[in-house]
């Protein structure tokens, strides 16, 4: 929540320290009062967005060899579709500018703005008349739709969709910045095969400075949470020793570019969905199954704001949780307990309610969609799948409910103790025994260890263990 006018900062020690670390000691107490409350509002620092350039510069951070690229002159247009909600109005202004600075004016058909009911007033006043001023210079080039109540960047990515006319949509949050070139590689690559879902390759806005991070080239996957996350592209990729070529990538970060007939005709986006997250794993996993594909552009670059934090809702876990459940239940086959497991949730009455799938269910047969086993084998082969489980869970011991085992190191694989995090009720789970030397997984007293106690295989004592959620008969 934003600060009330006159209240101290002294005791939002966290925020003050993630905005000021890198940015503003020269501020006055007053000034910097104001950029805290507008950091907490927004996500990032709109106080020092006001005061740079619409227009400003950013850097080149092509691969060298996407200069030497030529295109058709013949490319299709484009609609540029920004989604927003309560966003610092100057960097929806940066984001409108760059690309019409950066987009070759005979591709750009139009720009449509979604307001998914924002309350900010300048959003309506002064950006209605940024609207009217551009269009009276190019009639009809920029559309608003704006949303009564809110309905979540999910409908309001489609609400774009429905208003744009050109042949080719992008779809991207309001807080971006485009580089120079992006958009000729996406349109050829999609003027070639109309099935392709295309994304840029992404820099980083940092949101406390706004200086511009290269990032690395990647592909864009997921985790079994359908967190998405950005990976090392394939070994085909590399092998072929040239940085410019497309990458195949198994998802999408969230920003794409796509056919707007095929949108249409793959499924658009779930919109039974909420508000945020998953949507853009579902729409990879569903273009691979039936028969597109998607990938990542290295010559085409987009900066993109990396919020702090998320300010459109309170509670987004919840959110993406049932969203990944939505597709779980209607793309993931057997190996939906995945997902189950990733979120600690029974695969029975879960006690979450996904609302009604049965559409994307049919839309899935009318495709004639493929296996998702298929897709986890052909191509995404890195993801970490998981045989014969019969439990998952919170791993307590009755001698301390407080510890559950988790994950140690990476480097050494070596299970720990650690305050328990989980909040889900606990199931009766017994003894852990070697089924080798016959000793059991045990606490022991360690008074030089953090907790007070450590893992340890021993002789078996009367120790339990709990887990949350059993899969197959009796684990003792």
């Amino acid at each position: 929540m934003p600060l009330k006018d006159g209240e101290d900062t002294a005791g939002l020690s966290l925020s003050d320290s993630r905005l000021f670390a890198r940015w503003g000691h020269d501020l006055g107490p007053e000034s910097r009062r104001v950029a805290l409350q507008k950091f907490q509002y927004y996500g990032y620092n709109g106080y020092l967005s006001d005061r740079l350039s619409l227009d400003r510069a950013i850097p080149d951070l092509r691969p060298d060899g996407c200069r030497n690229i030529s295109y058709h002159a013949n490319l299709p247009q484009v609609s540029i579709i920004f989604i927003f909600v309560n966003e610092a109005l100057s960097v929806i202004l940066r984001s409108i500018h760059s690309a019409m600075r950066r987009t070759p004016s005979h591709l750009l058909k139009e720009i449509i703005l979604v307001d998914d009911n924002s309350n900010n007033d300048e959003l309506r006043e002064n950006l209605q008349r940024f609207v009217e001023e551009t269009n009276q210079r190019h009639p009809d080039f920029i559309k608003v739709v704006r949303h009564t109540r809110q309905e979540g960047l999910i409908r309001a990515r489609v609400s774009g969709w429905r208003a744009a006319s050109a042949p080719v949509v992008a779809l991207f949050d309001a807080h971006v910045e485009f580089n120079v070139g992006w958009a000729e590689p996406i349109l050829h690559r999609i003027q070639e095969d109309r099935t392709r879902v295309i994304s840029p390759s992404f820099d980083n806005i940092k949101f406390d400075t706004f200086e511009v991070e290269e990032y690395p080239l990647s592909a864009q996957g997921f985790d079994w949470e359908l967190w998405c996350r950005y990976l090392n592209p394939p070994k085909s990729w590399w092998t072929q020793k040239n940085h410019t070529a497309p990458i195949r990538s198994p998802a999408l970060i969230g920003c794409f570019v796509v056919d707007r007939e095929y949108f249409q005709e793959i499924g658009l986006l779930d919109e039974g969905m909420e508000v945020y997250g998953g949507e853009n794993v579902e729409l990879g996993i569903r273009v691979w199954l039936c028969g597109g594909s998607v990938e990542v552009l290295p010559c085409s670059r987009i900066a993109h704001i990396e919020r702090a934090h998320k300010p459109y809702t309170q509670d987004l876990p919840t959110h993406v949780r049932r969203n990944a459940l939505r597709v779980a239940e209607v793309w993931m086959d057997e190996f939906k307990d995945h997902v189950y497991m990733a979120w600690n949730i029974p695969l029975q009455d879960s006690g979450i309610d996904i609302g009604d799938i049965r559409e994307r269910k049919l839309l899935r047969q009318r495709l004639h969609c493929k296996p998702f086993r298929w897709f986890l084998h052909n191509i995404y082969s890195e993801m970490r799948t998981y045989a014969d489980t019969i439990a998952y869970g919170t791993l307590k011991n009755g001698l301390r409910s407080d510890l559950c085992v988790d994950q140690g190191p990476d480097t050494d694989n070596i299970p720990i103790l650690y305050l328990c995090h989980g909040m889900t009720p606990q199931v009766s789970g017994g003894s852990i025994q070697n089924r080798e030397s016959k000793h059991c997984l045990e606490l022991v007293q360690k008074s030089d260890t953090e907790v007070g106690y450590q893992l340890a295989l021993q002789k078996c004592t009367d120790q339990k263990w709990t887990i949350t959620n059993i899969l197959a008969g009796n684990i003792l």
